[in-house]
């Protein structure tokens, strides 16, 4: 009877744990989401405080055109001078996953595409990205972004 009573307990318990395991990564997928959204508003909109707040001063930037940058006001300068009123950047609905990264945050990895405006007939092309997020905190920085486009 104890073996049972003590079983029962165990699969309660381990139940119990995956549950909460989900809720965490359900939380954790919204406030990433939300980071998201808010991250790439300022992007669209050329809130180049809000995008400097977001990145950590050790970010680093991997492209699959142009390589690594690693230096944070470069990043903001090329964003100011080759995005602003130029381009704009739609998330691909449903595309966003996201893990934990125990001690550290969490990645986010999705789908976007980007429109450029001054081509406003040029079709847009889905490319794969990936965010590493770092918790400090209350306040979740952008640590590595790995921006893939397709050809």
């Amino acid at each position: 009877m104890k073996t049972i009573i003590l079983a029962i307990t165990t699969m309660f318990l381990s139940f119990l744990i995956q549950k909460g395991k989900a809720q965490t990564t359900n939380n954790l997928k919204e406030k990433i989401t939300q980071l998201d959204s808010t991250f790439f508003a300022a992007y669209n909109n050329c809130d180049m405080k809000t995008q400097a707040d977001f990145y950590s001063d050790t970010i680093e930037f991997f492209h699959d055109k142009s390589g690594l940058t690693t230096d944070k006001q470069k990043i903001l300068a090329d964003t100011k001078k080759y995005i602003c009123g130029k381009v704009s950047r739609e998330l691909i609905p449903g595309s966003i996953e996201v893990s934990p990264l125990p001690n550290y945050g969490a990645v986010e990895i999705g789908m976007h595409q980007f429109r450029n405006k001054l081509e406003p007939n040029a079709q847009p092309h889905p490319s794969r990205f990936l965010i590493i997020w770092k918790q400090e905190g209350e306040i979740w920085k952008i640590t590595k972004v790995i921006s893939l486009h397709e050809n």
